[in-house]
């Protein structure tokens, strides 16, 4: 399964972390300084248009961005090009998805730290995306968060995921999510060897969004979504598909590659991954959603 690659790339890397950062959040803090989040507060925003619905958990902002529902094409579409799309990408097929809410960006440090009482990410910064999280530590993370809030947080399904990534109803039909161009909205790195990686992941929301004003789901870290991972797709013509079953893989879905190790081809919207449920990296985290009320 080409996605067990990324644990061989994760393992080379771990020592390279010169510059944590202290963090000294306790569980119980997380409780004591938890607002009343139920309803959020509505805003559009004034440089995408976004309607955008924060969430304050834990004393941090959590800025959910409406994705209206609507019909896509997913899979290998003809912008992904001939040469980059991989065998589970080519069963292209019809699918509708109902309005939800999807992170504006990749969960933060800072907003792990408040609801867990701990950091585990290798590369320490507030504003990055969190990582070296499994699928399994997310759903703890998730059942915390929403026992403080009072919320339905969850991850996406990966249908939602990828509708969310190619601009929702706005679409533009770029190749990654937001433009052709991955440098204008993508952390990547273009490496051969291991010896020419450099870098870590960045604080979110410093490239341009996407045509809804979603950031990041093209690089920086990989995304865990609900599904279990199949290596091609199964159906047609599917309203909110998603995979509750294992097969023989066990795996669970990853998207959006990385900044690290994770050619331009694997940043694609279309592009699809899954690793076991208990893998975690210094290349993987995740984004919340969470349903339209």
């Amino acid at each position: 399964m080409k996605a067990l690659v990324l644990s061989a790339l994760a393992v080379g890397m771990l020592s390279a972390c010169a510059h944590k950062q202290s963090t000294s959040q306790t569980n119980d803090s997380a409780t004591n300084c938890t607002e009343n989040a139920k309803d959020g507060v509505e805003k559009t925003d004034s440089i995408t248009g976004a309607t955008i619905k924060t969430f304050n958990v834990a004393g941090v902002d959590i800025d959910m961005v409406k994705v209206d529902g609507g019909q896509f094409k997913m899979g290998a579409t003809p912008e992904q090009g001939t040469k980059d799309p991989d065998p589970d990408e080519k069963n292209i097929h019809n699918v509708t998805i109902s309005t939800f809410y999807l992170g504006k960006y990749e969960v933060t440090q800072k907003l792990w730290t408040a609801v867990m009482g701990n950091n585990p990410s290798v590369y320490t910064n507030d504003n990055a995306p969190v990582e070296m999280v499994s699928w399994e530590d997310c759903e703890t993370f998730i059942n915390k968060l929403n026992s403080i809030s009072k919320l339905n947080f969850r991850m996406p399904t990966e249908a939602e995921w990828e509708f969310a990534a190619r601009g929702g109803v706005k679409s533009k039909n770029y190749k990654y999510s937001g433009s052709n161009k991955l440098d204008e909205v993508g952390w990547y790195i273009e490496a051969t060897t291991d010896d020419e990686i450099e870098g870590e992941p960045h604080e979110v929301g410093l490239k341009k969004p996407n045509e809804i004003g979603i950031y990041d789901m093209s690089g920086n870290v990989w995304e865990w979504c609900q599904d279990w991972y199949r290596d091609q797709y199964e159906g047609d013509n599917l309203t909110d598909p998603l995979v509750t079953e294992p097969n023989n893989l066990r795996a669970r879905c990853f998207r959006g590659g990385s900044w690290y190790g994770n050619s331009a081809r694997y940043c694609r919207t279309a592009n699809r991954s899954g690793n076991f449920p208990d893998y975690k990296s210094h290349v993987g985290g995740l984004r919340l959603a969470i349903n339209d009320k």
